[in-house]
């Protein structure tokens, strides 16, 4: 059986309700996940949730409530928000679930087998928010977490270590025989910068918090929030208990994370891995963060956006469309009210939606709701067409390259290019004169325009595409679809029914 293509989200700390980040994270592997089911691959969706660790047991303790109860509320929340968001995950994981605590053990007794775990003392300054320890030098003589801000503290204890000084070499030969590993491309520095400045060996226990799964032949320590979080992506593709749907399932095709945990996935992971000899995921890509109105989102400032609350204002499709519109996926963005507006009222408005209404009013006019049968076509017809089978083309391309906002402006620019067609052909202006046969192949190119513009938006704005599908008269769901159908053309059907609607995407004021 062919391998499925997994696509996994970070899974999110429980220590706060969603914000916009995870949002953006989620959403994009939403379209991932969509778009190869559309060009016919099996795919499995992972995203859940991080509940271990002291700063999940600092946070439930300081709202008086147990740390499974922090985690049960907020756990809602993100499931909530990803009804809200139309994410369709095919399975959502909590670090709390015993699938998870057995996976977690199983690697942890593979990799000491192997002789790669010892028994140490561990001293050194410490983030509790980031879960990272830091060295004086890298502190740089600070009292705060270079990642974060945030005061460190000093920490002594007992610990397990990981011997990850061990695998600095095997994991440059990994980067050299797979380039693309980390993307974009210019973090494949990063990496390898941190990797070439020497591994130290990594604590993965605690004994200064309960709140995590104990180890075994020593409870009195429990596993090290990383080598507890990274093991979900193996725990929910069936290790270590069902090894026909690991084999079927692992290595990922490509983990989302946040540009703040690369070195976790991109240096931790694997070496984890290797050690239990399991294959590294193949791809590990980072993207940026997101400010508001120009500035860093904080509490604080009162700044930080709630992705429920822009839904409700103003839907899902237009958020996810935004967000990965806006900005390259792997750079930072700006997220302001005055450019999703600028975005409603331009792109979806009087882009998409202006094209659609006026398409289907004038086939509601001329032609009694049904689409025409196309006479001869013009050269001006056949050019929509190729526009058509090459935006397509670039669609796929730029997905492959997971350039979001290439995909999108691709179809934008075929919108456009169709909008314009409209505009030369005037079949307003064919109608009055009572030129049907021109009119019949001008509005049947669109209805066909339309159709191809609804399968490659999906992936991105699955409502609006659904609704759009449904409109120019087909029964059978767009999901149900494949992105083949985008690259051909004539598919639409002489004498079909349609439904002209409201308007897709109500222009908003930027008040």
């Amino acid at each position: 059986m062919s391998k499925t293509f997994y696509v996994t989200t970070p899974i999110y700390y429980v220590n706060d309700v969603p914000h916009i980040g995870h949002a953006y994270t989620t959403v994009a592997a939403d379209v991932i996940a969509r778009f190869r089911r559309l060009v016919g691959d099996r795919v499995f969706f992972l995203t859940g949730t991080d509940e271990h660790g002291q700063k999940i047991e600092r946070v439930a303790l300081a709202s008086g409530e147990k740390p499974i109860e922090l985690a049960d509320r907020v756990v809602e929340r993100f499931k909530g928000l990803w009804e809200k968001l139309n994410i369709q995950n095919d399975d959502f994981i909590r670090t709390t679930e015993q699938r998870h605590n057995r996976a977690v053990l199983e690697l942890f007794r593979r990799v000491n087998s192997r002789g790669d775990i010892y028994l140490g003392e561990y001293e050194d300054w410490y983030c509790v928010f980031d879960e990272t320890f830091w060295t004086e030098t890298q502190l740089g003589g600070s009292r705060t977490c270079p990642d974060c801000g945030r005061p460190v503290e000093r920490l002594k204890e007992e610990s397990y270590f990981f011997r990850l000084s061990k695998y600095e070499k095997p994991l440059l030969e990994f980067y050299e025989n797979n380039p693309d590993f980390v993307q974009p491309s210019f973090r494949k520095n990063e990496v390898l910068s941190f990797v070439r400045g020497g591994l130290r060996d990594l604590s993965i226990s605690r004994t200064s918090f309960s709140w995590g799964i104990p180890i075994p032949d020593n409870p009195k320590h429990v596993i090290y929030v990383w080598f507890d979080a990274l093991t979900n992506y193996i725990t929910a593709a069936g290790f270590p208990e069902d090894q026909e749907r690991f084999d079927e399932t692992w290595p990922a095709d490509i983990h989302l994370v946040g540009k703040d945990i690369l070195r976790f996935h991109a240096v931790y992971w694997p070496a984890f891995l290797m050690s239990a000899g399991l294959p590294p995921p193949r791809k590990v890509f980072a993207h940026g963060w997101w400010t508001v109105e120009g500035e860093k989102m904080s509490k604080s400032k009162g700044n930080v956006v709630d992705p429920y609350a822009v839904v409700d204002e103003f839907g899902a499709d237009v958020l996810r469309y935004f967000l990965l519109r806006e900005v390259p996926f792997g750079l930072d963005g700006d997220f302001s009210r005055g450019a999703l507006i600028g975005r409603i009222n331009g792109d979806l408005a009087n882009g998409l939606g202006n094209l659609v209404s006026r398409s289907l009013g004038l086939i509601e006019k001329y032609f009694q709701s049904k689409i025409p049968v196309p006479a001869s076509l013009e050269p001006i017809d056949a050019r929509i067409r190729e526009k058509a089978l090459v935006t397509s083309e670039q669609v796929e391309e730029a997905m492959n390259e997971v350039a979001f906002h290439k995909a999108l402006s691709a179809i934008w620019d075929f919108i456009a290019f169709v909008n314009k067609y409209v505009d030369e052909s005037a079949p307003w202006a064919l109608g009055k004169s009572g030129n049907k046969e021109r009119l019949r192949s001008v509005l049947w190119t669109l209805v066909e325009s339309i159709r191809v513009i609804a399968i490659q938006i999906y992936p991105f704005m699955p409502k609006s595409a659904h609704e759009i599908w449904k409109r120019i008269g087909f029964s059978e769901p767009i999901e149900s679809q494949s992105f083949v159908q985008a690259k051909e053309w004539g598919l639409v059907k002489s004498g079909w029914p349609i439904e002209k609607g409201a308007g897709l995407f109500p222009r908003f004021d930027d008040k």
